[in-house]
């Protein structure tokens, strides 16, 4: 599923594509997963921001147009057979592309949130003023779950996903499995300095392409932070600090990669 740094790239990708232009139309075959989209024709986009793994498209007379990439959706400038939704706007067509259909659409006014609970329950952006070490500490202090599953969770910090929690862990040397309670005050300002650094770093190298290529920037173009993998997906590979072999288990349901050395196993 693309996380925040893939879903950052792609704001920044289609922000002079979008940003100025009217929405002529949505096209799509789909009112179930793409709801209200007749509420966006004629309205012209005003702005594109992200809130974690979602993007927030301001349109004009107080509507917003929400998207969220599921686990395998993407903006294209070309229509392809996995195409679901067609923006035809006044210079040119943009696609969303989704092979497995997980994506969503929703035009709703703008802020109201009711029909997408998810982003009602967001904690702070990792990457903005509002993510504070103090409120982060507590969060983890407050629970018995594994670090990992309380990254996956949202709350403590939107957008992550399995991706960026495996490397922000390793970075801090930490145990997917540990407790949030179990941490010092020194482990958890690792943490929170790790996901910081990792997601900026992700960012700048335009996030990560996987061998499936399911993600890709609207214009094509992979990401590279997968170069810079340091254990996630690299199962049985050497770990680049202490080279052990680097192991994987299931926590909260998700492939978890560690090294059992460096990580405290």
């Amino acid at each position: 599923m693309p996380e925040l740094p893939e879903v950052e790239t792609t704001r920044r990708k289609l922000l002079p594509l979008f940003v100025g232009k009217r929405l002529l139309q949505l096209e799509h075959r789909d009112p179930r997963r793409y709801r209200h989209t007749e509420r966006a024709a004629g309205q012209r986009v005003e702005g594109i921001r992200r809130r974690g793994k979602f993007l927030l498209f301001a349109l004009t007379e107080g509507w917003e147009m929400v998207v969220h990439l599921g686990m395998t959706g993407g903006f294209r400038l070309e229509r392809s057979p996995h195409t679901r939704v067609a923006f035809q706007l006044e210079d040119r067509e943009i696609f969303f592309h989704d092979p497995r259909r997980f994506g969503r659409i929703w035009v709703v006014r703008r802020g109201d949130y009711q029909e997408i609970p998810l982003l009602l329950q967001l904690g702070p952006e990792p990457l903005s003023e509002d993510f504070r070490f103090h409120e982060f500490w507590l969060g983890l202090k407050g629970s018995q779950k594994p670090l990992k599953a309380l990254l996956l969770e949202q709350r403590l910090a939107a957008g992550v996903g399995n991706i960026y929690a495996d490397e922000a862990l390793f970075k801090a040397r930490l145990s997917p499995f540990r407790r949030g309670r179990e941490l010092t005050e020194a482990e958890a300002q690792r943490l929170f300095a790790a996901l910081k650094k990792v997601l900026a770093e992700a960012i700048l190298l335009g996030g990560s392409t996987l061998s499936d290529r399911t993600y890709q920037q609207p214009d094509g173009l992979p990401g590279s932070f997968q170069m810079r993998h340091a254990v996630y997906g690299r199962t049985g590979l050497p770990c680049p600090v202490c080279g052990t072999p680097i192991a994987k288990r299931v926590v909260a349901g998700r492939g978890t990669h560690f090294c059992p050395r460096c990580q405290g196993f």
